[in-house]
């Protein structure tokens, strides 16, 4: 008898112990109510080692807005975005994605020297060096920034050299006499298809397969040059042209 009279006690005690076990299984398996998904990294883990673009753009783009994510997870995804936009040839999106990597870690070398081949791609060859020599200077060892950062240097190089001769001829304008001499020094354009032809035949000549050939390479400048000092001022004689002509020709002869 008792026990019947006590069964509705019994009931509320098993009721609120069921409950107690299922809210313990709910907190341990991450599975309450209003859960923000979007903070799981696993799709963008997975779309990132797909290579999926789109996927990638999409649901690491999900991740990377959302603030319940973490730090490491976010660095991850805009990361695995970077590198899509760069497939995608959206080089100011990749940039944008990797300024915000390395402002949420700035120790990465990796991310300086993505962003920096990417500076490179887009002509912006002052911000390119900065972001390898920043690759290189955080490691030392990084064989990619180090050979990114050295053939940018030569290249910086070759181009201070060209611009140091940048409309200036192969021969001293200050010892200029001839008339056709005067009109290539005082035009730029005229100048820099002088050098490069006195380049360029000098490469021929050096180049060459035997002695014969280096002199008959030589003799052809020669030629060039008494027949430009004759002509130059005549009518129909177009100095441009003939120098065009001229350097298309020698490098048809070296294979430049």
């Amino acid at each position: 008898m008792g026990i019947r009279r006590n069964s509705p006690n019994l009931a509320v005690a098993l009721i609120c112990a069921c409950l107690s076990v299922a809210s313990g299984v709910a907190h341990a398996t991450g599975s309450e109510p209003g859960e923000d998904v979007q903070a799981n990294a696993g799709p963008c883990n997975a779309a990132a080692a797909a290579a999926d673009d789109d996927k990638i753009i999409d649901v690491c783009g999900a991740l990377i807005d959302n603030e319940k994510a973490t730090k490491p997870d976010r660095v991850k995804a805009l990361t695995a975005r970077a590198s899509a936009y760069d497939r995608k040839q959206m080089i100011d999106r990749a940039i944008a994605d990797y300024d915000t990597v390395l402002k949420l870690d700035p120790s990465l070398a990796d991310a300086h020297n993505a962003r920096g081949e990417l500076w490179r791609r887009k002509g912006d060859r002052p911000k390119a060096i900065m972001d390898f020599g920043a690759a290189v200077k955080l490691d030392p060892d990084h064989a990619v920034a180090k050979a990114n950062y050295k053939s940018l240097s030569l290249e910086l190089e070759r181009i201070g050299a060209m611009m140091a001769v940048a409309g200036k001829p192969s021969f001293d304008c200050r010892k200029a006499r001839r008339p056709v001499e005067r009109a290539i020094c005082a035009d730029p354009a005229l100048a820099d298809l002088d050098r490069e032809i006195g380049a360029s035949t000098f490469r021929a000549v050096r180049e060459a397969k035997d002695p014969r050939q280096a002199r008959e390479l030589q003799r052809a400048q020669d030629d060039f040059i008494a027949r430009r000092n004759a002509e130059f001022g005549k009518p129909g004689y177009d100095l441009q042209k003939a120098m065009r002509e001229r350097l298309q020709r020698i490098n048809g002869v070296d294979g430049y």
